[in-house]
């Protein structure tokens, strides 16, 4: 998922078709989702331990908003900062409503956008901490993420994250090669890549961590109900534009059952990556294949004459 724009992964629109038509299923089915949601949030103690004197976040971004829960918090955690939500999905963002909308006495409404995160329409250097919750999975070029959110950030702004990693439904994946040679599971980034593409884009003293989840599944057609209600279904360019048939979908079925059943249930893991990591001053240098990597105008070049 480190790819370069050439060899896309995701297929961006059917992305944003999957997570309009979950809005109204996504809160229902979203257990997880708010449980890594709430851990993140956690971390927000870091903005203000960092030292004594910060001051409270002026501007904050939610990237990925989907229901707009975090955004909500953060809202209330900073009265009187600015916050914007943003998501791919305009019916997310619509579902968002009940969550950031009405005024408050000394309380902000949350902005709402409808936007890419490969492409935010955000002012350079005007965000204190950028926020992001499972969001950064459907992302192909994890370099030029991290180099967008480092422009939107100030010198210094928090970048508080999350993403699903490598392991992430492992056993979805080894079931539907039973099915066909076609790719059913997104390839999700190990934390290592995650952790580089942030240094890459020039983000200072990055701390990653990572949570393993494994609930249990009655049976397959469950957890591609699942899937479905919180929008995560096959959005690979690669992916079968056909129905995947019934005798694949026994296919598949049968292997996840005769490999993976495990005290009635079938398991399936989700591999949680959280990083946070600090954006450099104005004119620091990004790194590329391990050099340090910067722009400097040629107004500042002292140029000799003859």
């Amino acid at each position: 998922m480190t790819n370069t724009p050439s060899t896309n992964i995701f297929d961006t629109r059917q992305v944003r078709r999957a997570f309009a038509r979950s809005a109204a299923s996504y809160e229902s089915a979203a257990t997880l989702q708010r449980e890594v949601e709430s851990r993140l949030l956690e971390s927000l103690d870091y903005y203000q331990n960092r030292s004594t004197d910060r001051a409270a976040p002026q501007v904050v971004l939610d990237v990925g908003c989907g229901p707009a829960h975090a955004a909500a918090a953060m809202q209330q955690r900073w009265p009187r900062a600015q916050v914007i939500a943003v998501d791919l999905a305009l019916p997310m963002l619509h579902a968002s409503g009940a969550h950031v909308g009405g005024w408050r006495p000394l309380r902000r409404s949350v902005e709402r956008i409808c936007a890419d995160a490969a492409a935010l329409p955000i002012a350079e250097g005007s965000v204190d901490l950028l926020f992001s919750n499972l969001c950064l999975q459907w992302i192909d070029d994890l370099p030029a993420l991290f180099a967008g959110f480092r422009r939107v950030l100030k010198p210094g702004g928090l970048l508080l994250v999350s993403t699903f990693g490598r392991e992430t439904l492992v056993e979805l994946r080894d079931a539907f090669v039973h099915a066909d040679a076609t790719p059913h599971v997104s390839p999700f980034v190990s934390m290592a890549q995650f952790g580089d593409a942030m240094m890459m884009a020039g983000f200072r003293d990055p701390v990653l961590d990572r949570d393993v989840f494994v609930p249990g599944y009655p049976d397959l057609p469950a957890l591609m109900r699942e899937l479905r209600a919180l929008g995560a279904t096959n959005a690979l360019r690669q992916r079968r534009h056909t129905l995947t048939g019934k005798s694949r979908f026994a296919n598949a079925a049968a292997a996840y059952e005769q490999e993976r059943r495990s005290d009635g249930q079938l398991p399936a893991t989700w591999e949680v990556v959280y990083a946070h990591a600090w954006a450099p001053d104005h004119g620091a240098p990004i790194r590329e294949h391990g050099f340090d990597v910067t722009a400097v105008p040629l107004s500042s070049i002292p140029i000799r004459r003859r």
